[in-house]
């Protein structure tokens, strides 16, 4: 195999993290992502951070192409400004409500069960600004970039590990295909003494020339030369594409198939217990290619 030939190729699976300071704040971004058919994206923002949530799933989407893909991004106060002044005319407010509704209901209210309760409810936590500045927006950006790349890394390392074990697999087919070819001229020639030893224990005459017509039809019918040359064509057209494309998991899933047509039919034609055991082995790892093609993107 030829060196880094294969290196563009990623898995599905992946993660990614990143983290960036900004004037007081740590904004944490964390993607995941698993095999899908499809984009699945799940964006989980905090509310300050909304308004970006298209512009994330359009970048993530457009680099990540496929799969089932989380992003977390979270926010917390660090330094100076980790402890958020509280409200406490709200927080009494708020206290004074609840006893209130608790007397009605004939619950007695303490003080230090609901504190935390309250500390949840809005406007108790006092924020210096409601909006996000340009330089925490270009902090998200830079954080969001920063996963991609890691992710990206994480999804190649992995792709480079499953095309390789597959194209191990595509060897072995190839090698196991080569192994049937001397079966076959053998198991042609005990096919047509088979048929002549037991036309010659029936002591009756036969125009020799029909017989030989149909004799040729009968093996042609038994020949697996079309299936070999077209398994081979498949096989070096799998490599290709995995050579050629950044993303060729749909594509030879599809030469998946066609691979296993052939592989099929030999077995169905085969007629000698030699290559129908090579057969088995052939579809063995095949299903091992399908199984690994699950998480190639």
């Amino acid at each position: 195999m030829e060196k880094n030939a294969y290196g563009h190729i990623k898995s599905m699976t992946g993660y990614g993290k990143s983290e960036v300071l900004c004037e007081g704040k740590k904004i944490t971004v964390e993607i995941k992502s698993l095999n899908g058919k499809q984009m699945d994206l799940s964006v989980k923002l905090p509310s300050s951070y909304r308004e970006k949530e298209f512009d994330i799933r359009t970048r993530v989407s457009k680099v990540l192409i496929r799969g089932k893909v989380d992003v977390f991004v979270s926010v917390e106060l660090v330094g100076d400004k980790k402890c958020v002044p509280i409200n406490e005319d709200v927080f009494y407010e708020y206290f004074q409500q609840l006893q209130q509704i608790g007397g009605k209901a004939g619950f007695d209210v303490k003080e230090g069960s609901v504190a935390s309760a309250i500390l949840r409810l809005p406007e108790v936590l006092q924020t210096e600004k409601s909006s996000v500045e340009e330089q925490e927006w270009k902090a998200l950006d830079c954080a969001i970039d920063q996963a991609l790349e890691h992710i990206n890394r994480f999804r190649e390392q992995e792709g480079k590990t499953l095309i390789e074990d597959i194209l191990r697999r595509i060897d072995l087919i190839e090698n196991w295909k080569k192994e049937i070819l001397p079966f076959e001229k053998e198991r042609v020639e005990i096919i047509k003494k088979r048929i002549y030893d037991n036309l010659n224990t029936l002591n009756i005459d036969i125009d020799m020339n029909r017989f030989e017509q149909e004799l040729i039809y009968y093996l042609e019918k038994l020949d697996i030369t079309e299936e070999m040359v077209r398994l081979q064509n498949h096989i070096d057209y799998f490599r290709q594409v995995c050579r050629t494309e950044d993303a060729p998991g749909r594509k030879i899933g599809f030469i998946c198939q066609e691979i296993g047509r052939e592989i099929n039919t030999t077995g169905s034609k085969a007629n000698k217990s030699q290559i129908q055991r090579i057969v088995v082995n052939m579809k063995d790892e095949l299903e091992k290619i399908k199984e690994q093609m699950l998480n190639l993107l």
